[in-house]
């Protein structure tokens, strides 16, 4: 009799413990339905809502089926975005730590030397999105011969983005004797085609469809006047008083503008869109998982799969002008089980994209009178005194996880002909050290990482002081987070 956990996939115990330190209990539907039929290497279409699980559904798996050894890669992702690409990326490192999966994102507006340098290592998952991944293909820095495993996730989201011929051009260089899962919240014509033309004997996944929207969310809205929305944003947070919120604008100009205006009246507010530097957009991202500010002034860069847990608010400052980015934006509440609250300002003269949105999630979406003033100006001093709180700084998901591994820094890297076997050869040469001690290795220019697992690092580190590595000399320390 099958229990309901993730035993139930006789999965390896390194996964298994991985997926344990990092808070999965019971599977999702999602994973319930998909993880068995990726591990018996079944072609998958999987329409399923924001939030419900979908990157652990191919995850799992695809850690569970790597071959470790191989020198190439044997799974490509693609992604629309590269905060999603990024996101995807750290869930299968995490997922996969303790069974030494290693995995490299490419995307745009990060250096190329620095992608080609990762991938000419041992990689054995890539995370990429359509453009910079078929720029690698294009001047053969990624060999595409060993892969096994596709997934295409937000497929709709590709297609919306123009990137459907990209994806078609990438899928066309794989091998044909491969797995291929296609994720995605809707399955328009263009995106069945896709399948049809590229897929075999797919089995079809559908999850909670029926309802469009999440239902720990409870979403609402207040008819406003334009030039009255940044007084009402302000009463609004003041009564709701939330413990983390993101507030969606349609431009970059709104996101700056509100922004500043939520800085000058002391709020603990950030502010992302597409117009930062890459490097910026996933700093702010992170502060904010951490929990470092409270309120986050974004465009819909942000509305699409980045999994923030505990957003108790998201306030659509302008109605999304597309019916399935509404969906997107309050789906960044109400993840993992927790309760969410999302509030739409509309314009009077902006029922018509209401109308729409209506349309499209299926029902009615409930219009609230105005704010109680008594109640704004009681609200208003208890809201302004805990912005004033230092932040109660989030634990990273993978807190349990890192606490089994220890990353070491190693003063060797490529430029004096380190390589991964030498590492190896001397590291489980020390007494007490085995080969199930040593994790994922990254070897730089000038250094180099390596994992320890199983609690050994002080030993490795003591025992290094007295041996080489290929007959140098080098120094060996717990590396810096």
């Amino acid at each position: 009799m099958k229990t309901n956990n993730f035993e139930q996939f006789n999965l390896k115990k390194e996964i298994l413990s991985s997926i344990e330190k990092l808070g999965y209990k019971t599977p999702t539907e999602v994973q319930e339905k998909v993880i068995p039929l990726v591990l018996k290497n079944k072609d998958v279409i999987v329409k399923s809502k924001t939030g419900s699980g979908k990157t652990a559904a191919f995850a799992i798996p695809l850690c569970e089926k790597i071959e470790l050894l191989s020198n190439n890669p044997k799974a490509l992702i693609l992604t629309p975005t590269r905060e999603l690409c990024v996101q995807v990326k750290e869930d299968i490192t995490n997922i996969g730590r303790l069974n030494r999966i290693r995995c490299a994102a490419i995307f745009g507006k990060q250096p190329f030397k620095a992608q080609v340098d990762e991938l000419k290592q041992r990689v054995h998952i890539v995370v990429g999105t359509p453009g910079r991944t078929l720029d690698h293909i294009n001047r053969g820095t990624i060999n595409l011969e060993e892969i096994k495993y596709l997934v295409i996730d937000e497929a709709d989201e590709m297609l919306n983005m123009g990137f459907i011929e990209e994806v078609e051009e990438i899928i066309n260089k794989l091998p044909k004797d491969r797995t291929t899962m296609l994720f995605s919240a809707t399955i328009p014509e263009e995106i069945e085609y896709l399948c049809n033309k590229h897929m075999n004997a797919y089995e079809k996944v559908d999850v909670n469809t029926e309802a469009v929207t999440n239902e720990n969310i409870s979403d609402a809205c207040y008819i406003v006047e334009e030039k009255n929305k940044y007084t009402f944003l302000r009463d609004l947070t003041y009564v709701s008083n939330p413990e983390s919120c993101i507030i969606f604008c349609n431009t970059r100009e709104k996101v700056e503008l509100v922004t500043s205006r939520l800085r000058a009246n002391k709020y603990s507010v950030n502010c992302l869109h597409g117009g930062m530097q890459q490097n910026d957009r996933l700093n702010v991202i992170k502060s904010f998982k951490r929990g470092e500010f409270s309120f986050l002034v974004a465009t819909d860069v942000l509305a699409r799969g980045i999994d923030v847990e505990k957003v108790s608010l998201i306030v659509s400052y302008n109605i999304p002008l597309e019916k399935e980015s509404y969906v997107h934006r309050i789906g960044r509440a109400g993840r993992s089980g927790e309760k969410g609250k999302a509030i739409t300002l509309v314009t009077p003269y902006e029922d018509k994209f209401l109308k729409e949105i209506e349309q499209y999630i299926g029902r009615k979406i409930e219009i609230l009178q105005e704010l109680d003033k008594t109640n704004i100006e009681k609200a208003k001093e208890a809201f302004h005194k805990k912005q004033l709180e230092v932040p109660k700084i989030k634990k990273d998901k993978a807190f349990e996880l890192n606490k089994e591994v220890c990353k070491l820094y190693i003063s060797a890297g490529k430029k004096k002909k380190i390589r991964a076997i030498d590492i190896v050869g001397t590291i489980s040469s020390i007494e007490g050290i085995n080969g199930e001690d040593i994790g994922i290795i990254d070897i730089q220019d000038n250094f180099s990482y390596v994992d320890i697992l199983n609690k050994k690092e002080k030993l490795v580190v003591e025992a290094l002081k007295n041996k080489t590595i290929k007959g140098k000399k080098v120094r060996c320390e717990k590396a810096e987070k």
